[in-house]
C-alpha cells in the first residue's frame, strides 16, 4: 500500500514539474495506455461481460484525453498544422465512438496506430528541440 503512495506521489511531481510539451506527451502516453487496455478487454474472453464495462470505460478515459488535446489547440499560433491536428483527433473521436457502440476492436486498433504516430512524432520533436547538442549544432 505505501508502494502505490510514493507512486502516486512521484506521479504528481512529474505532472507538476513538467514542460508544457511533455505534457502533451503524457496525454498521448496516457489514451494509448487506456486504448491498449480497452483493446486487450475486447480481445479477452467473449463469455465475460465485464469485458463490455472495462471496454467503455477505457474508451471514455481515451476519448477525453483527445478531447483535452483538441480543447488546447491554439488555432491562433498553430495555423494550418492545428486545423489539421484538430480534423485529426475529431476523426479519432468519432472512432472511438463508433467502436464503443459496435464493440469493433479494429476501429480501437486504427485509432490506436494513428495516435502512436503522433506521439511519436511529437516525441521526437520535443528531443530536438531539448538536446543542448541540436542546439549548439544550429546556432
Amino acid at each position: 500500500m505505501a508502494a502505490n503512495g510514493y507512486a502516486r506521489i512521484y506521479q504528481t511531481q512529474a505532472i507538476l514539474t513538467a514542460s508544457p510539451g511533455q505534457l502533451v506527451l503524457m496525454l498521448y502516453d496516457g489514451a494509448l495506455r487506456f486504448l491498449a487496455q480497452a483493446r486487450v478487454a475486447l480481445e479477452g474472453d467473449k463469455n465475460d461481460w465485464r469485458r463490455y464495462q472495462v471496454t467503455n470505460r477505457n474508451l471514455q478515459k481515451a476519448q477525453n484525453i483527445i478531447a483535452e488535446l483538441k480543447g488546447t489547440l491554439n488555432h491562433e499560433a498553430g495555423g494550418a498544422v492545428a486545423a489539421n491536428l484538430d480534423q485529426l483527433y475529431d476523426y479519432h473521436l468519432r472512432r472511438l465512438f463508433e467502436a464503443n457502440i459496435k464493440k469493433d476492436v479494429a476501429l480501437v486498433i486504427e485509432v490506436e496506430g494513428l495516435l502512436r504516430e503522433l506521439r511519436d512524432a511529437w516525441a521526437q520533436m520535443l528531443h530536438h528541440r531539448e538536446s543542448p547538442a541540436d542546439r549548439r549544432s544550429v546556432a
